[in-house]
């Protein structure tokens, strides 16, 4: 049985998130606050890792219903249907820059910068970025098929932001590079 007591100060917020916990779950406040204090220091190295700020954005992304988690073999699988340029599909090329022209309304209000483009895809899996120069980037893809959708999508994306970009495509990499227009 604990022996040991503290007071703590609540503000209205935290009282009514209190109380409203001590009715969902029928515990009491002590135990409620026992348990808090358990889960944070269980949680306390997640909480406090520089990956933290991602997991919010991961959290603050899925719970919209904007983004959704998809098991990269099925990306794959989907994207295969495009591997051949000269069979792809002017729907499908058209819903794809559909999809980039909307982008780029928000990234133009939301980024200044190919770098501020290139950490938000690559914090969404589709990339993995590697700063060179200033507004030089070595970009590496999970694959072929997500490079060739990724480019495409760039260049539609930036559209409305005041630069235009370079692409310098190698066999497994492709160099971005930030230009004025």
């Amino acid at each position: 049985m604990p022996t040991d007591r503290v007071t703590v100060s609540l503000d209205e917020e935290t009282k009514a998130t209190l109380e409203g916990l001590t009715d969902r779950t029928g515990e009491s406040q002590s135990q409620l606050i026992r348990e808090a204090i358990a889960f944070y220091a269980a949680n306390f190295d997640s909480a406090h890792a520089s990956d933290s700020d991602h997991l919010q954005t991961y959290y603050e992304m899925l719970s919209t219903g904007e983004h959704v988690l998809l098991d990269v073999d099925l990306l794959h699988a989907l994207l295969s249907q495009f591997s051949d340029p000269a069979e792809q599909d002017e729907e499908v090329l058209e819903m794809i820059d559909q999809v980039a022209q909307y982008h780029a309304q928000e990234y133009a209000e939301r980024f200044d910068s190919l770098e501020d483009v290139l950490e938000w895809l690559s914090l969404c899996g589709f990339l993995t970025v590697r700063r060179d120069e200033k507004g030089s980037f070595h970009v590496v893809f999970p694959s072929e098929s997500v490079r060739w959708l990724m480019i495409r999508f760039i260049r539609g994306s930036i559209a409305d932001l005041p630069f235009e970009i370079e692409v310098d495509e190698s066999v497994s990499k492709v160099l971005l590079r930030e230009r004025e227009p």
